[in-house]
């Protein structure tokens, strides 16, 4: 465990931590069933309405989602330039409701990262562990988890409370 401390907790609702020199942990509560929380992580047609924070103007352009162990993500944005950018990689496991892992590979210093969705007080206690290739990718993306996850998960917050 590195000498430095965790970064404070980026949300009320959300508990983000260090938890090596290579690994964060990211901890929230949602009021809706395991089965809710991860079909919305796991279907493109919910998953485009909460993934972009608002204040990030940026518009998801295309979200392709082949959530199966084996199976493949692409999601492009679309840059005030003009020009696009694309996050994709692979599922290495999903198993409906309660456990996705994926690869992050337009970037050799992007993090494996899974999710995990457990039945908890009547919700879905949600854990995001991501595990980076260098101490260096783990503070940038320390960095850009603590300014989006909150509003990410606000947003998710909102969808969920309007699922039947």
């Amino acid at each position: 465990m590195p000498d430095n401390p965790s970064p404070p907790a980026p949300g009320p609702h959300t508990h983000l931590e260090r938890l090596s020199d290579t690994e964060m942990q990211v901890t929230r509560h949602f009021a809706a069933p395991p089965r809710l929380a991860f079909a919305a992580w796991t279907e493109a047609e919910l998953f485009r309405r909460w993934w972009v924070p608002p204040s990030l103007p940026i518009p998801l352009l295309r979200c392709e989602m082949d959530v199966r162990t084996g199976g493949s993500y692409r999601l492009v944005f679309g840059m005030d330039d003009g020009t696009t950018m694309a996050f994709f990689g692979r599922y290495l496991e999903a198993t409906p409701p309660s456990r996705l892992v994926w690869t992050n590979d337009e970037d050799p210093e992007a993090p494996v990262t899974t999710v995990t969705f457990e039945e908890h007080d009547g919700g879905t206690r949600l854990v995001l562990h991501e595990l980076y290739p260098s101490p260096q990718a783990l503070e940038a993306g320390l960095a850009g988890s603590a300014a989006a996850l909150p509003e990410q998960f606000a947003e998710l917050d909102a969808l969920l409370a309007t699922a039947p």
